[in-house]
């Protein structure tokens, strides 16, 4: 048989063969084990991405909502404020990745809220294209004025009766006045949450009977239904205390001074709670009261800031803006930490209420 003859290139090297041609032409093979169907990378819930340098948050989608608002101008207190609320959520995000992975939301309405949650935020802080929509919370901007109106007939009659009655002095009626912004807040919120529901199709009111619904179906949407319930029940009960306030002043034995902490005590006291329980989460409160106020300072500290590193920035000299712009740099990082940190608690207490509530229904 005659020997098989071997080709040679041109510089005198054997010719590759045309299967090892094939070979080098579709790349490297895969190693051993990755790749497949019931591999580790697999089957391993996605690990949260690492924030890149430079960048405020871990998610692309949030990191451009936060680029989007600091081009919108929003006020160092606005921005703060913002920057707590994603980072709430994008903590609650890659919360639900991991139950996602372990599967457990079948039913994806932990994701749904998730999307809701978004939804609220573009619209709370005016990202959302819809300029009419932007109401940002009362309790990010400082004490407000009388100059910033109620909002609500209701709410401006109860002022007026306050201030006119002789029964409050001057420090009673920063309080009362403190509280009738965060109902406003508490009505503008409901009302952000309801009209976002209802453009994302959440709220169907053409369903014509129960029986056109999947169990799973009705359960979601029954939850989303208990949410609004719950915060107008909130929202109900709030008025009622502000009136009784408003006709009757306060009480020597007032527990709290901070409108979100009295809304909590209230709530808790009519959740099943024990009285070591409830105890308990007064204690908790208290100490909830402290971080706020401490945050508060800050918030002002920050506005303060602003202001004057404006005014440097327009009459000083470099040293002195130098100055400035380090010192609103430290205010800015501290009010953000301080301003997730109460967001955070303020979340996991209400939560805690909620389900005493729940349980007790």
């Amino acid at each position: 048989m005659a020997p098989r003859r071997v080709g040679f290139g041109p510089r005198g090297l054997p010719a590759p063969q045309p299967l090892l041609l094939l070979l080098l032409l579709l790349g490297p093979w895969p190693a051993g084990g990755h790749g497949g169907k019931y591999s580790r990378e697999k089957n391993e819930p996605e690990r949260p991405p690492k924030r890149e340098p430079g960048a405020e948050f871990r998610m692309e989608k949030l990191n451009q909502l936060w680029e989007k608002a600091r081009r919108l101008q929003l006020s160092p207190v606005e921005l703060s404020e913002l920057h707590a609320d994603l980072k709430i959520q994008e903590r609650d995000e890659f919360s639900w990745k991991k139950l996602k992975a372990e599967g457990l939301d079948e039913d994806g309405e932990k994701e749904a809220k998730l999307i809701r949650n978004l939804n609220v935020i573009l619209a709370k802080y005016g990202l959302d294209g819809r300029k009419d929509a932007r109401a940002v919370s009362g309790n990010s901007l400082g004490d407000g004025t009388e100059q910033d109106g109620l909002e609500d007939p209701r709410l401006e009659k109860l002022w007026h009766k306050a201030k006119t009655s002789g029964k409050f002095s001057r420090e009673e009626l920063d309080k009362l006045w403190r509280e009738l912004q965060h109902h406003r807040e508490k009505v503008r919120e409901y009302d952000v949450l309801l009209e976002t529901l209802s453009r994302t199709g959440e709220i169907q009111e053409n369903v014509i009977s129960p029986g056109d619904m999947s169990r799973v179906q009705e359960e979601v949407l029954g939850s989303r239904h208990a949410e609004l319930q719950d915060r107008l029940r909130g929202i109900s009960q709030g008025f009622d205390r502000l009136q009784k306030v408003s006709h009757q002043g306060y009480g020597g034995d007032a527990e709290f001074e901070e409108p979100r902490v009295i809304d909590l005590w209230d709530l808790a006291r009519s959740a099943n709670f024990s009285e070591k329980e409830l105890e308990s989460f007064r204690e908790e409160l208290k100490h909830f009261e402290v971080k706020i106020e401490k945050h508060n300072h800050y918030r002002k500290q920050l506005e303060i800031s602003h202001q004057k590193l404006k005014h440097v920035e327009r009459f000083g000299d470099h040293e002195h803006v130098s100055r400035n712009k380090e010192r609103y740099a430290l205010l800015e990082e501290k009010t953000k930490e301080l301003g997730y940190k109460v967001k955070k608690h303020l979340q996991d207490l209400s939560g805690r209420v909620s389900r005493a509530r729940h349980n007790e229904l």
